[in-house]
């Protein structure tokens, strides 16, 4: 049920929205793609300006812990019967995601740092679309994937080489429109267009729901 190509879409259209609204919205930090989060450190660390490179390190430490966490729920609620751990992961999301929409702009570190962790829960989480491993909060994995897909295709002519490379290349879509929202929502600055991004995740919860009474 969380492999659904549907789910995915909502998923990857949340991830996308989070990380544009921590640049555009809360100081110009990536709360998932950490590598420009690095690139960031390191150029202030050079520089001397430890404060300010602090507000980078601060989100990849936060992006750690949650794909820690996201460990240690899989290993000890993967049995759970009343409701999947995954969904559970989800509400944990949607619960810190409405309380980032409260947190005022002179906390921006901290609402960065709290969807940074959101975002690894979300990625260690949800690794397959019809059982391909995906990256629903980051794109590079998926470009890599999707292309080489193509590429296959190319030469063997194989249809589950180009489907695969749909799958791909449809969860960057809808990632990059998820970002394209969360930027322009996010112009005005305002705190609570985060909200877009739960409520992205409470139609995934259902979705979730919906595949488990099928079954």
């Amino acid at each position: 049920m969380s492999e659904a190509f549907i789910n995915s879409i909502f998923l990857a259209m949340s991830g996308g929205f989070q990380d544009a609204y921590t640049y555009f919205a809360r100081g110009g930090v990536y709360s998932n793609a950490q590598t420009g989060n690095v690139v960031l450190l390191s150029n202030h660390i050079m520089s001397g300006e430890w404060m300010i490179a602090l507000k980078y390190l601060l989100p990849l430490i936060a992006f750690a812990l949650g794909i820690f966490i996201a460990d240690i729920v899989h290993s000890r609620f993967k049995y759970a019967q009343k409701m999947h751990w995954r969904q559970g992961i989800l509400v944990l999301e949607i619960v810190i995601l409405f309380f980032v929409g409260l947190i005022p702009h002179h906390l921006d570190s901290l609402a960065t740092i709290l969807v940074s962790f959101s975002c690894a829960l979300q990625v260690q989480t949800f690794r397959k679309v019809s059982g391909y491993s995906y990256a629903s909060t980051m794109c590079i994995g998926n470009i890599r994937n999707g292309t080489s897909a193509l590429a296959d295709y190319t030469e063997t002519h194989n249809k589950a080489s180009l489907r695969r490379a749909f799958y791909y290349y449809g969860i960057i879509f809808f990632f990059g429109l998820g970002a394209g929202f969360g930027g322009l929502f996010s112009q005005g600055k305002s705190i609570h267009v985060i909200w877009v991004s739960s409520l992205l995740l409470i139609i995934s919860f259902f979705i979730m729901g919906l595949e488990k009474l099928r079954e």
